[in-house]
């Protein structure tokens, strides 16, 4: 009998590689997805493991990556592409700031929606998507980014409660700013945040990890983090924004 699967978007480097070494290490055959060329063995994924390299903001590649899981039943589902953008809104292309909605919520939606019906249909899975405690911060200089993860957080408590008696669960993880390839790729290194010290992304990955097999509703990972949140739900709105200003503004970081 093959070994339970795994399938991990946004794993060819930082939080997603790491949560598939995790992966890994349990047993799992794991199907990695990413939109960008895949690691190599050194990347520690022992086993049954097959890439595929995708734009999942597309339907195109979400079907790519079904077709590639074909009959397979999934144990685990992590959803867990993102795609951040800095700069103004008004700076911003609209190619780009849809690329960040298609990959945040319209690819992610259409890869969960399938999987989660098999899920339920046999009873049993455990789905994790990386939210981001962005959502909970409206944010200055990333408006289009930290919205959209607030989609994300929303979907995937309400996702848990509809599938609560089905033997699926439904775990979000939010992290805080993670070391990762993020920033570079959201064209944010000159920023404050993007200057700062983060997060180490196989701390945020176990984080995740864990709390997705004990199936919790949502984790954050670090206290400091968990002090944002809490600040967040205190402060007033444009408060909160204009902190975000002073971390993403261009140029803050200099």
């Amino acid at each position: 009998m093959a070994n339970k699967l795994a399938v991990i978007t946004g794993a060819s480097s930082g939080i997603g590689l790491e949560i598939a070494r995790l992966a890994s290490a349990e047993g799992y055959d794991l199907i990695v997805a990413s939109d960008t060329p895949q690691v190599d063995a050194s990347a520690g994924l022992d086993g049954d493991v097959s890439t595929i390299e995708a734009d999942l903001a597309t339907e195109q590649g979400v079907r790519q990556l079904l077709t590639q899981i074909g009959d397979r039943e999934v144990d685990v589902l992590v959803a867990n592409a993102g795609h951040g953008l800095g700069d103004g809104f008004l700076e911003q292309s609209v190619a780009e700031w849809r690329h960040v909605i298609d990959t945040n919520i319209t690819g992610t939606l259409l890869l969960i929606q399938p999987l989660a019906r098999k899920m339920v249909r046999r009873g049993e899975g455990r789905i994790l998507i990386t939210g981001s405690i962005a959502g909970h911060i409206p944010a200055a200089f990333q408006a289009v980014y930290h919205a959209s993860k607030a989609f994300v957080d929303s979907f995937a408590a309400a996702l848990g409660n509809e599938l609560k008696d089905t033997g699926v669960t439904v775990t979000c993880l939010k992290p805080g700013a993670t070391e990762t390839e993020f920033f570079s790729r959201a064209g944010m290194e000159d920023t404050k945040v993007g200057q700062s010290k983060k997060d180490d992304p196989a701390d945020v990955a176990k984080t995740g990890w864990e709390a997705m097999k004990k199936g919790e509703h949502a984790v954050v990972h670090g206290l400091m983090n968990k002090a944002q949140v809490l600040a967040s739900g205190v402060l007033p709105e444009s408060v909160v924004a204009e902190q975000g200003r002073k971390l993403n503004e261009p140029g803050s970081g200099e």
